[in-house]
């Protein structure tokens, strides 16, 4: 029986009835948005080498339908498919031809049938084997393009993000000096003024304090987002000793307290932490407390602000700073410490530069420790600094 012959005659009723199978088939999405020539493409060469095994003539054996598998398979990689889709696309053509060469099945020898069917189902599976090799080759090809593209994608995205800063860094700086220069002046044109007398001279007293207010505001935010901009690039460097914390506090506590006193608050200090238990940064230790404490005062308009300090375990101490103020709602309190949020607008202060809190959290997670929050609207916040008691000096390269 000529197997081989009868395939190539059916050949396009074959493709028609194969092609009708793979569009309709719910099992395979990816041909929904394909053509009718985009599904049945490259198999009409894969019929016809299919064909070519069945010749008793062929002596090429399996090399064409590999050959055309291989392009079968690089064809649907293309388009999308997924491997299960491509299994069942060869089950579905399987069936196809079987029903197709049923006639000529029947009509055959039983070793001829047998034969035939080894034969079909062999060239089937070896299609599917070497389909899938092509598709997930080309996948793989697909995917280090794709990473070497990222690659390409994520340093040209740390440079514009490490020229950005520096280029901000630079901005800032050159934004200092003239402010500096606003603020000095302003402050000696007060000093001068305050000796004078006359109604004209107090409002103009006036005016330059409110010059004087605004510029050491924006002194503020730039010196701020400059210390961000820092932790962002990591250019902090740890200067570790000694730190006798309780005198911090107070030093912090006495800068502070004009501003307390202003509103009529009194701020507590307690520590039980000896003068020797702390291994750390001052000056980042500083900003923690100061950052903790300003925010206290600014958002407190009656009552009191406490700080305390004390060892919760062999290796760690505590800074709590915890006020009578106006408390932060729950939505708030996911962003508290986002750089420049400031809250809801009933809650905002003018002197204030959204940056703090981002700063002392940062500042806390430098020395290796973490900063937690709770709060009560009406009744007051906790900022709660938990830190090692020593932490290891950086290591000179």
């Amino acid at each position: 029986m000529n197997y081989s012959q009868a395939l190539l005659d059916k050949k396009d009723d074959i493709i028609q009835a194969w092609t009708d199978l793979v569009r309709q088939d719910v099992e395979i999405e990816s041909n929904k948005e394909l053509t009718y020539q985009a599904v049945r493409n490259s198999l009409p060469e894969v019929i016809e080498a299919l064909a070519a095994l069945f010749s008793e003539s062929g002596q090429s054996g399996f090399r064409p339908i590999i050959d055309k598998s291989l392009k079968h398979g690089f064809v649907r990689a293309q388009q999308g498919y997924d491997p299960k889709e491509i299994a069942h696309e060869y089950g579905l053509l399987r069936e196809v031809i079987f029903d197709s060469l049923e006639d000529e099945l029947l009509a055959g020898s039983s070793q001829d049938t047998l034969k035939a069917v080894r034969l079909l189902n062999t060239a089937v599976d070896a299609m599917v084997t070497v389909c899938f090799e092509k598709y997930v080759g080309e996948r793989l090809e697909e995917f280090e393009r794709l990473h070497h593209q990222l690659l390409l994608t994520n340093q040209e995205l740390n440079r514009l993000v490490q020229m950005e800063q520096e280029t901000f860094s630079h901005f800032a700086h050159e934004l200092k000096n003239p402010l500096n220069s606003i603020i000095g002046y302003s402050d000696i044109f007060i000093k001068q003024n305050k000796r004078l007398e006359g109604q004209d001279n107090k409002k103009h007293l006036e005016y330059i304090e409110r010059i004087l207010k605004n510029g050491r505001q924006l002194l503020r935010l730039i010196n701020d987002t400059l210390e961000i901009s820092r932790h962002k690039a990591g250019r902090i460097t740890l200067n570790v000793a000694p730190i006798d914390i309780e005198a911090l506090i107070q030093n912090v506590v006495q800068i502070l307290e004009p501003q307390a006193e202003q509103k009529g608050l009194e701020i507590r200090v307690s520590c039980t932490v000896s003068s020797d238990q702390v291994v750390s940064d001052r000056l980042r230790l500083q900003q923690i407390v100061m950052n903790l404490v300003g925010n206290a005062i600014r958002y407190t308009e009656s009552g009191s602000v406490q700080v305390s300090c004390r060892p919760v375990s062999p290796s760690q101490f505590e800074i709590v700073v915890s006020d009578t103020g106006v408390g932060i709602d729950d939505e708030d309190q996911s962003q508290i410490f986002d750089p420049f949020y400031r809250g809801k607008p009933g809650r905002q202060q003018s002197d204030s530069t959204g940056l703090g809190l981002t700063i002392a959290l940062q500042v806390a997670e430098l020395l290796q420790g973490e900063l937690q929050m709770t709060s009560q609207v009406g009744s007051g916040s906790v900022f709660r600094a938990l830190l090692p008691l020593r932490i290891e000096p950086p290591v000179s390269p």
